[in-house]
């Protein structure tokens, strides 16, 4: 009997979004057929120490992992395991353990440092299948101001925006402030270029709240996006697939809140998710075909969630943000809207598998040698 397809499921990690992480994670542990595949959880700390085997899932929501083994993934493509490392107290040498080779990864981190292509290219230099975007397209999906940049190169309808750095920020304030209010207005919305979940996202009616907005998203990036704010209706979408990618039909999000923050997303009862949208089937396909668009344009696989704004006044429909490693629990839009469309969350977990398989061995395909001769 062959034996099950081992799958390492990465979760937790550097990222504002770790609590999120750690959610999704649960809920795709919990779905995948045990029948069919060998689960092997592996937590990353907020320092970013890697943990496997016990519960690295319970022992990170506990903060109780001092006694864990620390295990590393190699970008050595001979292995495909992860490694315990045995450190020595009389010695300064560590001795490696090869614990359990991968078949294929699926990781849930969301946010930097495993959204953004970091974990990828580990995987991309291990040799190992994983679900989802690779390294380019995960680069390009975190860094709003990239990912608007292609959109825009593309087609693709966005809103007006502009880049604050934060060195420009911190050494002359009241310029930024002016080029803000000169290009942009009010009211804005002020985020980190690179972090999702609405973490460090603000909205900014006045200069006393931009000022502020603009000191809380600094906190977490580099780089801020300003945007204008305008009166929208959150619509959102699902693909699913590699060169020839399929959307889900979409779904609404209504926040109870002012507009789609981190409590509108994660706490119950603060926002209600209707799938279908209810708007017409010709702008639903409209929508889709933009989801599909966004996706390829940045080269994206295996799933992404795009996100849209539909004006109430003018009814124009602009593409947000693509979210490569979208929310994952099994009432996250992401799934819900693929269960609307006919793919149950099991069903789904097993496609993107397949895809992550399918996916890697269409590059394997490509020579990574070269001789004259061969022409």
């Amino acid at each position: 009997m062959a034996r099950k397809l081992r799958v390492g499921v990465i979760f937790g990690g550097r990222s504002g979004e770790h609590e999120v992480s750690l959610a999704s994670a649960q809920s795709v542990i919990a779905a995948l057929d045990k029948t069919k595949y060998e689960v092997i959880p592996i937590g990353i700390t907020k320092e970013g120490r890697w943990i496997a085997y016990g519960d690295p899932l319970q022992a990170l929501k506990a903060g109780a992992f001092e006694n864990t083994a620390h295990i590393a993934l190699l970008g050595d493509p001979t292995q495909k395991a992860i490694i315990r490392l045995d450190f020595s107290e009389h010695s300064s040498s560590v001795k490696p353990i090869k614990l359990q080779e991968l078949d294929v990864v699926f990781p849930v981190l969301h946010g930097p440092y495993g959204e953004d292509g970091t974990v990828q290219g580990l995987l991309e230099l291990a040799g190992i299948p994983y679900v989802g975007a690779g390294v380019l397209a995960s680069a390009v999906g975190m860094d709003k101001p990239t990912m608007k940049a292609v959109f825009m190169a593309h087609g693709l309808p966005v809103v007006k925006h502009l880049v604050v750095r934060r060195k420009h920020w911190e050494r002359n304030p009241e310029a930024i402030i002016e080029q803000v209010e000169g290009e942009i207005g009010y009211p804005c919305f002020i985020k980190p270029a690179n972090l999702g979940s609405s973490v460090g996202v603000s909205k900014a009616r006045n200069r006393e709240e931009l000022e502020r907005a603009l000191r809380i998203a600094a906190l977490y990036d580099r780089k801020m996006l300003v945007e204008v704010a305008i009166n929208a209706r959150e619509i959102e979408c699902s693909v699913l697939g590699n060169d020839d990618p399929i959307a889900s039909v979409p779904g609404e999000v209504v926040p109870h809140r002012e507009f789609y923050d981190y409590k509108a997303k994660y706490i119950p009862g603060e926002s209600d998710l209707v799938i279908p949208a209810p708007i017409p089937q010709d702008l639903a396909r409209y929508i889709q075909e933009l989801a599909i668009k966004a996706f390829v344009a940045i080269d994206c696989a295996g799933m992404a969630r795009v996100d849209f704004f539909l004006d109430r006044d003018t009814g124009q429909v602009y593409v947000n943000e693509i979210n490569t490693i979208p929310g994952f629990t099994a009432t996250s839009m992401y799934p819900k809207m693929w269960e609307a469309s006919g793919i149950s969350y099991p069903e789904l977990l097993d496609r993107l598998i397949e895809l992550a398989l399918e996916r890697f061995e269409d590059k394997s395909r490509c020579r990574t040698s070269y001789s004259p001769e061969d022409e």
